[in-house]
């Protein structure tokens, strides 16, 4: 027995810990769960701004996530939902009425320019194998903004859960702002479904809200409900009502639903009752009142942790400081590479190095000559000239070499001097 409990332990301990850092956990960094990042990776490898079929993205994300088409495909509809990152084409179901998507053969998706200004750099990006070392694919992506709780996302894994509400945007990114300048600052849960929220015990993201429907009371003899509560459906909060009804807790005479883009479910009150007097009831006994714990549960340096909202911020505030200075050093050293060949180029033509060859067939007294004809100039170069740079500069076409604009040259590296 106890050599079994020795093999449980271990193999428990080995899905426990995979179910935590590779499927079911958001990672802080990107905000993203491996299924997530995968897609996006995949939509970057193939984007060419048109869109392309879900079904092909789903069999091409396979080759990084091996747990099969329907996991993928679900991933990716409740992310282009989101309307974030994914740009959609067809039906993708709908988070209103709870309607699901069309087969993945039927629907298209693209990136969206967002997506690719904000998490797309692959020469910041650290890569690793993939599940059968056939390809490459992100440990995170260099996100700039707050991604984990401008998604929000739920997932349950060996003895966690994380359930993370969405924010707006805008006041994500006022609050980096802050984040930046030491001011305090306060992000508050914001819904795709709209609503009424009590964030009393909201707790920084570690407590729980309190989500209501929008009840419109004007006739006294119906009621419209016009938003829903997060994580309800029309359909949902109709069986919800039917319920009620049934257990005698509410009098309708019939409710319909007319939702389309906007959320419209007509309930009619019974004969002697009036709508005023029936919302408390709504609230008391059906889903147009439902509370939501939260649970910041996040992987931080390959651990799960439990997080508060100002802190993700802090963090995610902090890593885009090393991605803009890591980028500004990349942008850097392009431009005096640039700069540098600029300049090779200038000197090589201005005081015709190249005239020096004419006579030379042997390639290494070619690569030679050049490059003592580029001696005298050394106070201007700023870097050691390499056989690369000269078999570069004895590529230059005749035309363009008497066609060389010595301002133009003068200009362009000017503003590169200017840049750096």
């Amino acid at each position: 027995m106890a050599y079994a409990d020795t093999l449980y332990e271990k193999y428990y301990l080995e899905y426990a810990s995979y179910s935590i850092k590779h499927r079911a956990i958001p990672e802080i960094n990107d905000g993203l769960k491996p299924v997530q990042r995968r897609i996006l990776h995949t939509l970057m490898e193939l984007d060419d701004g048109k869109f392309h079929k879900v079904a092909n993205v789903v069999g091409q994300t396979m080759k990084y996530h091996p747990h099969g088409d329907q996991s993928i495909y679900g991933a990716l509809v409740i992310l282009a939902n989101k309307d974030l990152f994914i740009d959609k084409q067809g039906n993708f179901g709908s988070i209103l009425t709870g309607d699901e998507a069309s087969a993945a053969r039927y629907i298209e998706c693209r990136l969206t320019p967002l997506a690719k200004e904000v998490l797309y750099n692959p020469e910041i990006t650290e890569y690793v194998d993939s599940y059968d070392g056939r390809n490459k694919e992100p440990v995170s992506f260099p996100a700039k903004v707050p991604v984990l709780l401008a998604l929000g996302t739920e997932g349950i894994a060996s003895g966690m859960t994380t359930r993370i509400l969405p924010h707006n945007f805008i006041e994500l990114m006022e609050a980096q702002i802050a984040c930046l300048r030491g001011q305090t600052f306060e992000v508050l849960p914001d819904f795709p479904t709209g609503g009424m929220v009590d964030v009393t015990e909201y707790d920084d993201g570690i407590g729980k809200v309190l989500v209501r429907a929008k009840l419109d009371t004007k006739d006294p003899k119906n009621i419209i409900v016009r938003d829903l509560p997060y994580g309800s459906t029309t359909e949902s909060l109709i069986n919800s009502i039917e319920d009620a009804a049934k257990k005698n807790k509410l009098k309708i005479a019939g409710i319909s639903d007319y939702t389309a883009e906007e959320v419209e479910i007509e309930i009619r009150l019974a004969r002697g009752v009036h709508s005023k007097d029936t919302v408390d009831a709504l609230y008391a006994f059906t889903d147009c009142e439902t509370s939501i714990s939260t649970n910041l549960l996040v992987i931080l340096e390959g651990h799960p942790r439990i997080l508060s909202v100002t802190e993700v911020i802090r963090h995610n505030t902090e890593r885009l400081l090393s991605i803009l200075e890591a980028e500004l050093e990349l942008e850097a050293g392009q431009l005096r590479k640039r700069l540098h060949a600029k300049t090779l180029e200038q000197v090589f033509i201005e005081n015709r190095i190249y005239k020096e060859i004419e006579e030379i067939n042997d390639i290494k007294n070619i690569t030679e000559a050049v490059r003592q004809g580029f001696a005298p100039y050394e106070s201007k170069i700023s870097a050691e000239v390499t056989d690369e740079d000269i078999d570069t500069l004895l590529k230059i076409p005749i035309r363009r070499i008497s066609r060389y604009d010595i301002n133009r040259a003068e200009k362009e590296m000017r503003d590169i001097r200017r840049r750096l």
